[in-house]
């Protein structure tokens, strides 16, 4: 416990912009995989977001898969605005988590918060996710930056004159962080600042961590063999997953589909293509914030402690929050939607 108090304390006072209180929950609900099981305990105000959503087909260039060149890729999207009585305080982008989509319990709670704050929301689905397979050939990849980055610019486009943000939760915060990386002026001309959630910045170490337990490999394991085999539904003649099905691990599938569907020679090769350093954010041209947990389950905290300091990089590691969790008791609440807001808030 003092280690982790430490690791904590340490993280937060060496950033120049970490502003936000520490998040500490009741005890019950402290442990990291107690808070990672609550960030899917729906409440009634997440389902704001939802009503009065509109879906959008976003153009999202040309599909460097190489499976489907001669089409652009397709991605969904959902569009709610805001609810408050003021005028519009901005635009927020939100990407999900690996096997999560728009409707994902922890993007509906956030796009519920900013809506009633008086923020529009988009809710991106990237390939793959959202029941969105039939739109693309190709499958899905971390490392489809471009796609997501071309359907980012066209997001940012609405935000007219207004405050523009991006949120990413989980591999959407490794997105998050590579749009900062990749930022650039004419394409997000009125973007504040980027807030990554528990950011997968070390995919190698990830996969092994889910493989070493049981709960969390077989959750993800489950939703990514069923999205595959959603795939090979629509597209039986460029896929067959019999074999991969029988693979019990994460990495062990990597290994085997990699090699066969993408232009990687191995998982390895494939997670370090998309892993993010301290030298990939050397040069960061705009705020950055990363809220992440010393408890989480999944995205180890050494990840973020080796990271070196930058004016514009603000790490929050806290005590307690588990894998995009942040829950409380008495009364029970979810206090996500609060911590993103208020660095929302603070770069207008």
């Amino acid at each position: 416990m003092d280690q982790t108090k430490n690791i904590t304390l340490t993280s937060v006072e060496s950033t120049a912009n970490a502003a936000a209180a520490l998040f500490r929950p009741h005890f019950l609900v402290r442990h990291g995989d107690v808070q990672t099981f609550l960030a899917m305990v729906q409440t009634s105000q997440a389902l704001d977001v939802i009503q009065g959503e509109q879906a959008v087909i976003l153009d999202a260039g040309t599909d460097k898969t190489g499976v489907d060149p001669d089409r652009s890729v397709r991605l969904l999207a959902y569009y709610t605005p805001q609810r408050s009585d003021s005028p519009r305080r901005g635009l927020v982008l939100t990407l999900h988590g690996w096997e999560g989509c728009s409707h994902s319990n922890y993007n509906l709670l956030l796009g519920s918060g900013l809506i009633r704050a008086g923020y529009d929301v988009v809710r991106l689905n990237m390939r793959d996710h959202g029941f969105t397979h039939h739109l693309n050939k190709g499958l899905f990849y971390s490392t489809l930056i471009e796609e997501v980055a071309a359907a980012v610019e066209q997001v940012a486009g609405w935000a007219g004159e207004d405050p523009f943000y991006v949120v990413g939760a989980s591999l959407g915060g490794s997105f998050a962080l590579r749009l900062a990386i990749r930022w650039d002026l004419a394409r997000y001309p009125n973007l504040r600042r980027v807030i990554a959630i528990n950011p997968a910045i070390n995919p190698n170490r990830t996969a092994d961590v889910l493989d070493r337990h049981p709960v969390y490999r077989h959750y993800f394991r489950t939703r990514w063999l069923a999205s595959l085999r959603r795939k090979e539904e629509l597209f039986p003649d460029l896929y067959d997953f019999a074999e991969v099905a029988r693979i019990p691990s994460v990495r062990g599938m990597t290994e085997w589909l990699i090699p066969r569907y993408s232009s990687y020679r191995d998982a390895r090769h494939y997670f370090d293509s998309y892993a993010v350093t301290s030298a990939d954010l050397r040069d960061l041209a705009l705020p950055v914030t990363i809220i992440t947990a010393a408890n989480d389950p999944i995205i180890s905290a050494q990840d973020f402690q080796v990271l070196e300091r930058h004016p514009l990089l603000d790490v929050q590691i806290h005590p307690s929050g588990g894998h995009v969790g942040f829950a409380d008791l008495f009364p029970f609440r979810h206090t996500l939607p609060q911590l993103v807001l208020e660095q929302v808030a603070g770069s207008r």
